[in-house]
């Protein structure tokens, strides 16, 4: 059926349920996309700078065979032996410490996520969780209590597990080197002690995405670290939207910021938009989960989700989509700083290799934030044939994540596109 655009929203809310997210005032009806770029049902072309599913660039060539050839051969559950999923895994933990040298497959990072607070149960032996206040990290009933930037309102009263720190804002309250923010968690711990319930774990991006990206310096989780070994709990590294090289300097985030985490949370990116998630650590960790859970995934780590996977990390080392990140993502700053001596709204320019971005506000000196702005920002964007989006704590720090191929040349037209924009959307309304 071809739908018009009130048609798709209508039967949105009909077929899928109220309040169904849809990017933009003006929905996108996206029908192809190639590379960086995706075209609507009318056939306007959109550069895609928010997209890190599509980690390789949308329908890249050398996935969609793996897929494929793998699909015609054959695709059943991980009871069955096949070697796919064992290739995989060692090249995946190949990328990573030597200590983070075992893996299990989901579908999703919210499955992931899951899986890894109940490791730090088993390890434990306790349910203290504690995690950032401006974050997200999954849906399930128990994940879904992690993320403050959408509460949920219902939870089986899994909440009473859960303490939030604050989390790090670079512009309003430098904390760089991550101390106050170490202190904050050491505080959560203890009321998590104290209450009986004890600590298990600190989950966190370590990038801090959600949070608007804040300018740490790159050792600055290593107190943080200190703190959770100390009280006997374990580190989890969300690192579904920062890994796969996305930083430009380090192939994980968890690795320019200095640590080795206890565990490792993989999605979105990890086969180009193939429902592909993981979680990897060490062997004792591994050991007392699977002691502790009867845990089985029946489509994670499936032959075709592997090849997908592999298909990934082939296509980074092959294009060397590492080194381009970090090539774009400082011509972008760039960009984004001689942007900020144009206009006083731009109070924050951020970001590193392929996620970059500014925060926007009313005024340099308040640094109240200009959230409806950013909104109206965004929209125009829209219009002009540039796709982004906004997060941050105000949700008011322009969101640029686009697919890892993107190029200088995309990114000349993305900020000069913004630049117009910008000159020709006034701050107040």
């Amino acid at each position: 059926m071809n739908r018009n655009i009130a048609q798709l929203v209508s039967d949105r809310s009909r077929l899928l349920g109220p309040n169904v997210s849809t990017f933009y005032d003006d929905p996108v009806h996206v029908v192809k996309g190639d590379g960086v770029w995706l075209w609507d049902a009318d056939g306007r072309k959109y550069l895609d700078c928010y997209n890190n599913v599509p980690h390789v660039g949308h329908c890249n060539e050398r996935v969609v065979e793996a897929i494929c050839r793998q699909t015609k051969t054959l695709n059943t559950h991980t009871r069955y032996l096949h070697d796919g999923i064992l290739d995989y895994v060692e090249r995946l933990t190949g990328t990573m410490g030597v200590s983070l040298d075992t893996a299990i497959m989901t579908c999703t990072g919210s499955e992931a996520n899951d899986v890894a607070l109940r490791m730090a149960e088993a390890v434990t032996g306790k349910r203290g969780i504690v995690a950032t206040d401006a974050t997200y990290h999954g849906n399930t009933a128990l994940v879904s209590q992690l993320s403050r930037s959408n509460i949920p309102s219902v939870g089986f009263g899994l909440d009473r597990f859960f303490r939030f720190a604050e989390a790090p804002d670079s512009y309003r309250k430098p904390d760089p080197d991550g101390t106050k923010f170490a202190d904050a968690v050491a505080e959560q711990i203890e009321e998590h002690e104290k209450s009986g319930t004890g600590f298990a774990a600190l989950v966190i991006c370590p990038f801090l995405l959600n949070e608007g990206f804040p300018i740490m310096t790159d050792d600055w989780l290593k107190p943080v670290a200190e703190v959770v070994r100390k009280a006997g709990g374990l580190l989890i590294c969300d690192e579904v939207q920062s890994g796969f090289g996305r930083t430009g300097t380090h192939f994980w985030a968890h690795q320019k910021m200095g640590v080795v985490p206890d565990i490792v949370t993989l999605g979105k990116p990890m086969a180009n938009g193939h429902p592909v998630g993981g979680l990897v650590t060490n062997a004792d960790t591994m050991k007392a989960f699977r002691s502790g859970f009867s845990y089985f995934n029946t489509f994670g780590g499936n032959p075709v989700s592997a090849a997908a996977a592999m298909a990934v990390l082939e296509e980074m080392e092959d294009k060397k989509l590492m080194a381009n990140a970090k090539a774009v993502g400082d011509h972008a700053r760039a960009r984004l700083a001689k942007m900020k001596d144009d206009y006083d709204f731009i109070g924050d320019v951020r970001g590193s290799g392929m996620v970059f971005g500014a925060e926007l506000v009313l005024d340099r000196e308040s640094k109240e934030p200009a959230s409806e702005f950013t909104d109206r920002v965004i929209n125009a964007m829209r219009k002009r044939g540039i796709l982004h989006s906004k997060l941050g704590r105000h949700k008011n720090t322009l969101k640029i994540r686009p697919p890892m191929p993107f190029t200088i040349e995309n990114a000349d037209l993305l900020f000069d596109t913004l630049d117009d924009v910008l000159a020709q959307t006034p701050l107040a309304q």
